[in-house]
């Protein structure tokens, strides 16, 4: 096939043989990518404007402004989290659940309810800092962006809005996961809620070690909920819990702002700072330890299971560890506040330091698990998926740790708000440790999505890898060297004071750019142009069902 007809028709894809599942799938993950290629391009004007006055003869000056250095800021969090991250994890797990529970999902247009406003929602808040250049840096955080004499009174209004679509998007996927699992059909027609509660939580791996030790029957021998489902049944509470932080946080900006607009004066000082702030990083920590450590954990125990045909190692252990994360994830926000000098000593002490190193055991524990079930099954041919995979488990074994450092109330005093909370721990994570993750579930269902559609090019997906990996590595390192340096984060830096460190931090950070340009390139030519645009077309087959057995893939 010629390269032109390719790039029309791609290889052997035919949009109009997917059913609505497969479709609104593959819309949220060809909206995720997009906004990855926005992010990554605003993170490169932001690492460029701070290599120096030697970056202006490579760049427009507007750049430079602190306005619009610092809009890009605001937003560039919002869109790579909630844009692309949801998108993708959302995607994935929609798609997944029926997969996995054989039954179908409990509404496709609840699906394409949720696409359609993280996208509409990620856009207005995007708008916000593009337009009105909405720039109060902690978005939603203390003190409360509702000093309108800093930035337009509109700006933070459309920005709120799209926050708040962002959340109610994030509830529709909550119910849709959670009706489709308490659903009786299927392998659940005879179970009862109270079985599917206990398997959801983990509670049936921890009784059946509790028995074991006790040398008594195992609780159960089949447990109702498979273990992937169990880590998003799991990770969806906290999902759940900090949505609703987010979207009450996000209300209550706009309350100040709308009194702003009809000329009342709202006193900012009558929101207690402190409770705010706790209150706050409570629920912004559960994106991390929902979405992040526990989704994560599950998509890993999935991925190595399905390559290499196995039983998980430990499975007993890993449903009992969900189940303890659970108390874990609800215990930690205080490392936020270890320089914080309202923050009780106790509470630092306590939640910032010794409850949060413990999460370096349940997430270690889940990476060792991963590792044995893999070690296990050799010899393993290295498939793309399996390359993917090795890289996520890499970024969290680089990024988990680096938090620990930060969770130290001495070390938090030297690293508090640098570049290197930002870059060798937030950026290694989501980047390589998250997106390798979710590259390798993007392949494992590659061929499920696009009923057995080719790839283009293996080799441009090979290089892919080695570049996104070598590029989320050196960057978030250097990053973090100039943190270490004294480089602080949310600050404005023109005169080249860490030339070296954002030199390489943007070098690398280009090669992350080139890998997203040559993935994107490789799923065009994949489907085709002709394929891309009729993924967002009405599918013939309307059903809410791709329940496929295990054993097809």
């Amino acid at each position: 096939m010629s390269f032109a007809k390719t790039l029309i028709h791609g290889t052997d894809f035919n949009h109009e043989g997917l059913n609505a599942l497969q479709k609104v799938t593959l819309r949220a993950v060809v909206m995720a990518f997009l906004f990855y290629g926005l992010v990554a391009i605003e993170g490169m004007i932001m690492r460029m404007v701070e290599v120096g006055p030697q970056a202006k003869a490579i760049m427009p000056e507007q750049f430079f402004h602190p306005d619009h250095f610092f809009s890009i800021m605001t937003v560039h969090p919002i869109v790579g989290i909630f844009g692309s991250t949801y998108q993708l994890v959302f995607a994935a797990f929609m798609f997944l659940v029926p997969y996995l529970t054989k039954k179908p999902l409990y509404s496709v247009k609840l699906a394409n309810f949720v696409w359609l406003n993280i996208t509409i929602g990620t856009a207005f808040a995007w708008i916000a800092a593009f337009v009105w250049q909405y720039a109060p840096l902690y978005t939603l955080y203390w003190p409360l962006p509702a000093d309108t004499t800093q930035f337009s009174t509109i700006g933070g209004i459309v920005f709120i809005i799209g926050i708040a679509l962002i959340m109610v998007g994030t509830f529709g996927f909550i119910y849709n996961i959670y009706a489709t699992i308490f659903a009786r059909v299927g392998v659940h027609k005879n179970k009862t809620t109270k079985e599917l509660l206990i398997s959801g939580f983990g509670i049936d791996g921890m009784l059946n070690l509790i028995n074991k030790l006790r040398g008594k029957e195992p609780y159960t021998k089949e447990p109702a909920l498979a273990l992937p489902v169990v880590a998003i049944f799991r990770g969806t509470v906290d999902t759940f819990l900090d949505a609703i932080v987010i979207l009450g946080a996000g209300i209550l900006v706009l309350v100040y702002l709308v009194a702003d607009l009809g000329g009342i004066q709202l006193d900012v000082t009558a929101i207690d700072a402190l409770l705010y702030k706790n209150l706050f990083w409570w629920g912004l920590d559960l994106v991390a330890d929902g979405l992040v450590l526990i989704y994560v954990a599950g998509s890993w125990y999935l991925l190595a299971t399905l390559i290499t045909g196995q039983k998980l190692f430990m499975e007993n252990v890993a449903r009992a560890a969900l189940m303890l994360e659970l108390l874990v994830s609800w215990m930690v926000w205080s490392h936020h506040l270890l320089g914080d000098q309202g923050q009780p000593e106790m509470m630092k002490l306590i939640s910032g330091e010794m409850v949060t190193a413990f999460e370096l055991l349940t997430q270690g524990l889940a990476l060792f698990i991963t590792l044995v079930t893999l070690w296990k099954a050799r010899p393993l041919k290295m498939t793309m998926e399996l390359k993917y995979l090795l890289g996520g488990l890499s970024g969290f074994g680089l990024a988990v740790p680096a938090a620990i450092i930060q969770a130290d109330m001495g070390m938090n005093r030297v690293l508090h708000n640098t570049q290197w909370i930002i870059g060798a721990h937030v950026h290694i994570a989501l980047i390589v440790g998250l997106y390798m993750t979710l590259y390798s579930a993007l392949f494992v269902l590659w061929p499920l999505v696009t009923n057995n559609t080719k790839l283009y090019s293996s080799k441009l997906a090979n290089t892919h890898f080695w570049m996104h990996l070598i590029g989320g590595i050196g960057m978030g390192a250097f990053m973090g060297m100039a943190g270490l340096d004294g480089m602080l984060r949310r600050h404005l830096y023109v005169n080249g004071e860490f030339h070296f460190d954002m030199l390489m931090a943007a070098g690398f950070g280009t090669m992350l750019l080139v890998a997203w340009a040559l993935f994107l390139f490789n799923i065009i030519m994949s489907v085709g142009l002709k394929g891309l645009i009729g993924i967002f077309l009405p599918a013939k087959d309307k059903t809410a069902s791709y329940v496929l057995d295990p054993e097809d893939m």
